[in-house]
């Protein structure tokens, strides 16, 4: 067999360095939300912060519940 006859793997998701990224999403955009309060900036900078660390962590949710299901990645 050559190797222009093999079927190529299927492709995988990469939910692990999803979850990697989203993980630090939620560090950097919560602290950055929380520093924020501290220094009682304008509650609008305060949301603009907090509301891709929300993102984050939703997505990290649906991360590790496809993994807990046996997906690869």
């Amino acid at each position: 067999m050559t190797y222009s006859d093999a079927t190529p793997p299927p492709p995988h998701s990469a939910l692990t360095l999803r979850l990697v990224l989203a993980t630090f999403g939620l560090i950097v955009c919560g602290g950055a939300a929380i520093v924020f309060a501290l220094l009682d900036l304008p509650p609008v900078l305060i949301a603009l912060a907090a509301l891709p660390a929300v993102v984050a962590a939703v997505d990290i949710t649906i991360i590790i519940r496809r993994k807990l299901h046996g997906e690869p990645g």
